[in-house]
């Protein structure tokens, strides 16, 4: 499985969805738990997210035209960003769905065990899931494949927490544990869908690449400028897997235009050496042009 590609995951997502929905579905149809029926409510929102990350996965990857200069990368974001609203709004019909129980407890808890066992089966097959998409999500660079795997992983506690206080209240009678506990899982949610809108909103403002990458390019930039007098004004952004990167290069006003865009091709080299996905500007000048802080070439 290590070697899916997006799309491919983004697929199989959706059918991991569809069948732990299945599964939760009958798990409170065995039960009548509230806190089963919250638990199933976040995975019909699985499978809505799960088909808008195929779309954008599917569309992200589509090259570049004239309309869209830079690629298609962002779509990935948007994917996300939905997938994090209905998050939030099956959070809210939990929430709902929890008071309501509270002002109409049972005597007694009649749940069986068969419908906890088979919510306990959907945990694992999204627990493994939910580590494959995160995994395979942040090496692919995908913003759409690690938003799934959050929320799945976010999920997966969600069912422990749920199965756990459900045999404490077939344990102990305490009918209240299960609208609580789905006012838990509500909370929870909420937190995780928060969380998602929050980091795919920065994407979609070009936030700057991660510190750690922006050191290697830095580095990378001090070892093969060399001929140049200094390279200023790095930027960088992410825009899902692609990455881009902005600098100016401060060169003898004397050197010719041959040997300036040598030591330019010397750069767009070292740096898609290190990430292949990289998309390199580099903007010429001449001496005067020196900055009081910059990368001096080594």
């Amino acid at each position: 499985m290590q070697g899916m590609n997006a799309e491919r995951l983004a697929l199989g997502t959706i059918l991991v969805a569809v069948l732990v929905l299945g599964l939760k579905l009958v798990a409170w149809w065995l039960t009548g738990s509230v806190a089963l029926l919250s638990d199933a409510l976040e995975s019909l929102v699985n499978v809505g997210g799960a088909v808008m990350a195929w779309m954008a996965v599917h569309y992200a990857k589509r090259p570049a035209d004239a309309g869209h200069p830079f690629g298609h990368y962002k779509a990935e974001y948007f994917s996300a960003v939905l997938e994090g609203i209905m998050i939030i709004i099956a959070a809210l019909l939990i929430l709902q769905q929890s008071v309501q129980a509270l002002g109409n407890l049972s005597e007694t808890v009649e749940w069986g065990r068969a419908g906890l066992l088979v919510n306990a089966v959907a945990l694992v097959l999204n627990l493994l899931w939910a580590r494959l998409l995160i995994a395979r999500g942040g090496a692919l660079k995908s913003p759409a494949l690690t938003a799934g795997g959050r929320h799945l992983m976010s999920d997966v506690w969600t069912s422990v927490g749920v199965l756990l206080g459900l045999l404490l209240a077939l344990a102990t009678g305490w009918t209240v544990l299960d609208p609580l506990l789905a006012l838990f899982v509500a909370v929870n949610i909420l937190r995780e869908g928060y969380g998602v809108v929050a980091s795919s909103v920065n994407g979609l403002m070009d936030s700057a690449a991660p510190e750690e990458e922006r050191d290697q390019i830095e580095e990378l930039l001090h070892h093969a400028a060399a001929g140049a007098l200094q390279v200023h004004g790095l930027k960088t952004r992410r825009a899902g897997v692609a990455l881009f990167v902005e600098c100016h290069m401060v060169v003898d006003g004397s050197m010719t235009v041959q040997a300036s865009h040598t030591i330019c091709d010397h750069i767009e080299e070292a740096i898609r050496s290190t990430f292949p996905e990289a998309q390199v500007t580099i903007h010429v000048e001449p001496e005067h042009k020196l900055e009081p802080s910059g990368i001096a070439p080594g």
